[in-house]
């Protein structure tokens, strides 16, 4: 403890006399740790924060806390330093470095059922778009309406379409995204449905709107059927709470009953 105290009054004394700068150092070292971001760390951030966070002071308060950690950790073994130490003091600044993307991960998949939920309504109002417009121009008008958790997911697979790409990996990695019920197969019909030509738009469509129906008959469903087990769990919790106040009562008249 001792050396703590002495480590960080001295590093506090080179930070007052500017001849330590722990920003700049942080800041300098960054972008040796952009290897360690994970691929879907951008997107899980968006999800949580929304489409207006900053992505980089994001990770490199991430990065800031795993160095403090590690440097913090060194201090603690200082007098015993050794090799054991050393990876111990790496092991736990990178255990505090991989919490905020373990804490978002959490988040999306407790938030995966909500989306599961919301997006056979989200395609809905797509189908009524597309009796007026192309599905690319459907796909950028919905995006004012869509909630928010899909719009990030809708930028990208807009700029994908706008870039030229004609396939339907742009579909696919939606649906790859928002890896819920259906998602695959509503993205394909979807895809062939900007394909279509006007002609056959109309049979393509009534088979994308019977699908929609069919998802969001399935979503009122597990609507009722998590709302019944809501209620049933609140009756057995008064049930029980019940009958245990009343077995309470009569296990203190009998005591009462013998004492006289």
């Amino acid at each position: 403890m001792e050396f703590i105290i002495i480590g960080a009054i001295i590093l506090y004394i080179l930070e007052v006399n500017r001849q330590l700068s722990t920003k700049k150092f942080i800041n300098d070292t960054e972008p040796y740790f952009r290897f360690l971001m994970e691929d879907d760390y951008q997107f899980l951030a968006t999800i949580k924060y929304g489409a207006d966070v900053d992505i980089n002071k994001l990770y490199t308060k991430r990065v800031q806390n795993g160095l403090v950690v590690i440097i913090m950790m060194i201090f603690v073994f200082l007098t015993k330093l050794n090799f054991i130490s050393i990876v111990l003091s790496v092991i736990v600044g990178y255990i505090s470095f991989k919490a905020p993307y373990s804490s978002l991960k959490a988040h999306y998949k407790n938030n995966l059922h909500h989306i599961n939920l919301m997006l056979p309504y989200y395609l809905k109002s797509l189908e009524i778009l597309i009796q007026h417009y192309t599905v690319p121009v459907a796909l950028t008008r919905s995006i004012s309406t869509a909630p928010d958790i899909f719009k990030p997911g809708l930028h990208r697979l807009i700029a994908k379409i706008e870039s030229g790409d004609g396939t339907v990996d742009p579909y696919m990695d939606f649906a790859k995204e928002y890896p819920v019920r259906d998602s695959m197969r509503m993205m394909r019909l979807l895809y062939r449905l900007g394909l279509g030509s006007q002609e056959n738009k109309q049979e393509q469509l009534m088979m994308f709107s019977k699908t929609v129906s069919s998802l969001q008959n399935k979503s009122r469903e597990q609507k009722y059927k998590e709302r019944l087990e809501k209620m049933e769990s609140k009756t057995m919790v008064m049930l029980g709470a019940t009958g245990s106040g009343i077995l309470l009562l009569m296990l203190m008249s009998m005591m009462m009953m013998m004492q006289i």
